[in-house]
């Protein structure tokens, strides 16, 4: 939040509604989406944590959001402090470079976001309304018999979903459906960069900006889901298995150049040159734990943990407050992470995505617990009319035990199911295509419940266990966590002589920093068990 104020982007509301004299104060005209984006993360707090103080700021900040709205809805300050063509992206009036470069579409997709997370956050309705009201110019004015375009940086879709959910209001759905199906369909210049050279339900290759294309992938599957199109679904796998097995990062980072912040070809994984911008890792995970949510596969959550853990978290410091844009694999030169940006959307995304984290770790449906995340934590769930508590304790990812305590309020037969990752049984990737372990572990996986081993098999990648829970009964899970060798696929040419460190879901890095005099650092594995442990040690003790 001080950064949108000294930047100007919280005052260009203020201007846009009247309230204090001046022109637009920051650089671009999609910076209020920063704004809603850090409301989000604010909301995702207090849902956590009372905080009065900050709930009091973060409604008069929504003041100045809602003061800035025009009469029938508009809200998107550039233009209206600055006027038309007052911006080479925004155009001669409303909407017409949406389908490029305005952001019109996107910074109400980000308020939409926050406004709903707001919402359910404090119950109050003052941002969810400002949010309606938009919405509803929205579906008056674009759809088939209306204007016929799509967002040049897909995000509207998603908040328009989120609205729907929290409204009921099916044209919010249908409008965020339609954003997706015009792409490829009307009469504009389609553009693979946007992800709008064919329909998407025709898209089986992910092309163009990371960040649009993972926004609109996670739409996909969220319009899937609610509405069953099985066309939309079958393009969502496909996209995923060209992304998991051929685009895919060893830390979960998507995004191959600079220049279009984009995706590169098939197998084209530079690790010099490499992207993985922090909104792409953020995107990553909403998409993969969407298509979690349509099929129940643990490949997908491994995906996101790999993601989370190693591109996400990549993104920001220890102290919290400084950030890397793009994440490169390699550096020649000492990278520092900045408190901001001029394009601050990175930044933004972390602080509204770090406090959602718990909202990852489980997933309910009918009489079963997925147990997703090994983060501690207690939650309650609701499995059909029983209250359930989970506790989870442990230090995942540094040490392999982690303990999950079971407490229905009485007695109750239901399934907890337990993932299991991938790396924990002897893939380092889905069908180890794109990555694969160089050496084989002796070392497996231990369940017990209430101190007595569970055997383990699997259901997409899933231990369940069915029975009748007491107040107390325990889980425990036991992983190996070893620091193993990770081989690339030959056809990454990039890789053919080089291999990653991993130990469980962490991806090793070193770092010039790490070491007094600026040198390369060569490390020699030897196929024994005593040097790998060695290695361990090592290893530990440089992070």
């Amino acid at each position: 939040f001080s950064h949108c104020e000294s930047t100007g982007r919280i005052d260009n509301f203020k201007v846009a509604g009247g309230l204090m004299e001046g022109k637009f104060k920051s650089e671009s005209p999609f910076d209020d989406s920063d704004v809603s984006k850090v409301i989000e993360g604010a909301a995702y707090a207090l849902s956590a944590d009372e905080d009065p103080e900050l709930e009091a700021y973060v409604d008069s900040v929504i003041s100045y959001m809602k003061a800035a709205q025009e009469e029938d809805g508009y809200l998107y300050t550039y233009r209206t402090i600055m006027g038309n063509d007052s911006h080479p992206w925004i155009g001669s009036k409303r909407w017409e470079k949406t389908h490029i470069l305005s952001h019109e579409l996107y910074n109400l997709g980000h308020m939409f976001e926050a406004g709903v997370a707001y919402y359910q956050a404090t119950h109050k309705r003052e941002l969810l309304d400002v949010c309606i009201k938009a919405a509803d110019l929205l579906c008056k004015d674009f759809g088939w018999e209306a204007l016929q375009t799509f967002p040049g940086h897909q995000e509207v879709e998603i908040g328009l979903v989120k609205l729907y959910r929290v409204t009921g209001e099916k044209k919010y759905l249908d409008l965020a459906k339609f954003f997706l199906d015009a792409r490829g369909k009307c009469n504009l210049p389609g553009d693979a960069y946007n992800q709008s050279h064919k329909p998407v339900i025709e898209q089986d290759e992910a092309v163009g900006h990371s960040v649009r294309a993972l926004y609109m992938y996670t739409a996909m599957a969220d319009v899937a889901a609610l509405t069953g199109d099985m066309s939309y679904i079958e393009a969502s796998k496909k996209l995923w298995e060209d992304i998991a097995k051929t685009k895919l990062y060893i830390t979960g980072g998507v995004g191959a150049a600079g220049g279009h912040e984009g995706l590169g070809g098939k197998y084209e994984l530079p690790n010099l040159t490499a992207y993985c911008e922090t909104c792409a890792a953020i995107a990553n995970v909403f998409w993969n734990e969407r298509l979690f949510l349509l099929e129940g596969d643990a490949k997908y959550i491994d995906v996101l943990e790999r993601a989370l853990y190693n591109n996400v978290l990549s993104g920001v410091s220890v102290s919290g407050d400084r950030f890397f844009y793009p994440n490169p694999l390699e550096s020649n030169y000492g990278a520092n992470r900045s408190a901001w940006f001029g394009c601050a959307c990175c930044p933004s995304n972390v602080s509204r995505f770090i406090p959602s984290v718990s909202g990852y770790v489980y997933a309910v449906k009918d009489d079963q617990i997925y147990v997703n995340l090994f983060i501690p934590t207690t939650s309650t769930f609701k499995v059909g009319k029983r209250d359930i508590t989970i506790t989870q304790t442990g230090n995942m990812p540094w040490e392999g035990l982690t303990e999950i305590t079971v407490a229905p309020a009485k007695r109750s037969t239901f399934s907890v199911k337990v993932r299991i990752p991938g790396w924990a049984r002897e893939e380092a990737a889905p069908d180890n295509e794109l990555y694969c372990f160089k050496d084989k572990s002796a070392k497996k996986t231990v369940v017990k419940v209430n101190g007595q081993s569970v055997p383990i098999q699997l259901d997409k990648g899933y231990l369940t266990i069915h029975r009748e829970w007491r107040k107390g009964d325990k889980i425990t899970v036991n992983f190996p966590l070893e620091v193993r060798r990770v081989a690339c696929n030959t056809k990454v040419t990039a890789n053919l002589d080089k291999v990653a460190l991993q130990r469980g879901p962490i991806v090793y890095c070193s770092e010039g920093i790490d070491f007094r005099e600026p040198r390369i650092l060569d490390i020699l594995l030897p196929d024994t068990a005593a040097i790998s442990c060695k290695m361990d040690t090592l290893l530990n003790g440089m992070i």
